[in-house]
């Protein structure tokens, strides 16, 4: 395992999207039944400008690209199922984006600020105010999920979520990559995305409290500058305890991601473990594909 490089996914409607060392692959089940994969060279801003490797910047440069291969893979995704043909322009990943970054701001910064802002004359303190705010985040966001999650699209797509770490999990097992073997394993996975959001809501609330007292067009507008520095912080937060998985506190620090993984993950069904296990392989190194043939 020490040696394998370690593979990051999306789940995309009716399919999955695995990334590898240099290349991204998105397998999609067809209405007809069958299975497409499309896999392009991906590479790395990193590569041109090593500094970006460093600690606390990397993290902000994962972020962002797997922002927008994401969106390239949901788009792909859509189209294969629905059997269209058309994709979206560079203007219109950008304006998809920055819908979903606005929404995002307004549900879990401008809100969360604004209800623990009215509490203020109520509550002392700004380490207790940015608590209480951190709180109002949380709900926000544990009720975001839930409501999608009744829906009977995304429930696949949860699925899919579910296919995606157990492939993962098998392959950093040494598992051959066979449906009913990948099936044994666990639907959660460490480093996954939905662990990281909850780090970031929990380490918001340090990062924030450290400001003080603000005026509510301030105290908004600081916690948006500041995501680059919490989304940094975040990110090695997460490496560093996926790296030390067997330590109680780094077990004890994942607990409540493991519970929320729950929520975004389900059982998947064989036909949608082998539309992961067909991304995955894509994206696979000649040598990788024979330690798991």
């Amino acid at each position: 395992m020490a040696d394998k490089f370690q593979y990051g996914g999306q789940a995309v409607i009716e399919g999955v999207m695995m990334r590898g060392r240099s290349s991204r692959s998105i397998a999609v089940r067809l209405p007809e039944g069958g299975i497409v994969v499309d896999n392009k060279p991906v590479g790395s801003i990193t590569g041109k400008y090593p500094f970006l490797k460093w600690p606390l910047l990397r993290g902000l440069v994962a972020l962002v690209e797997s922002l927008v291969l994401g969106i390239e893979a949901l788009n792909f995704s859509a189209n294969k199922a629905m059997g269209e043909d058309e994709e979206l322009s560079k203007t219109e990943v950008i304006l998809t984006m920055g819908s979903a970054f606005a929404l995002a701001i307004f549900l879990f910064v401008v809100l969360p600020t604004w209800g623990a802002h009215l509490l203020k004359t109520m509550v002392q303190g700004a380490f207790l105010q940015n608590l209480i705010e951190g709180v109002f985040r949380l709900t926000v966001f544990l009720l975001y999920v839930i409501i999608i999650g009744k829906l009977q699209d995304i429930k696949r797509v949860f699925k899919y979520h579910g296919a995606e770490h157990k492939v993962i999990n098998a392959y950093e097992a040494g598992v051959e990559l066979e449906v009913e073997k990948v099936q044994k394993f666990s639907t959660f996975h460490p480093r996954c995305g939905t662990s990281f959001l909850l780090i970031v809501l929990v380490m918001s609330i340090f990062l924030f409290a450290m400001l003080g007292h603000q005026v509510l067009w301030w105290r908004i507008t600081s916690r948006v500058l500041l995501l680059p520095v919490l989304a940094g912080i975040s990110y090695e937060v997460l490496k560093l305890s996926a790296k030390y998985m067997d330590n109680l506190l780094c077990r004890l620090l994942f607990w409540p991601g493991r519970w929320l993984q729950a929520l975004t993950t389900e059982e998947p069904e064989d036909s949608q473990v082998e539309v992961a296990i067909a991304a995955i392989k894509s994206v696979m190194t000649e040598s990788e594909e024979q330690v798991n043939a």
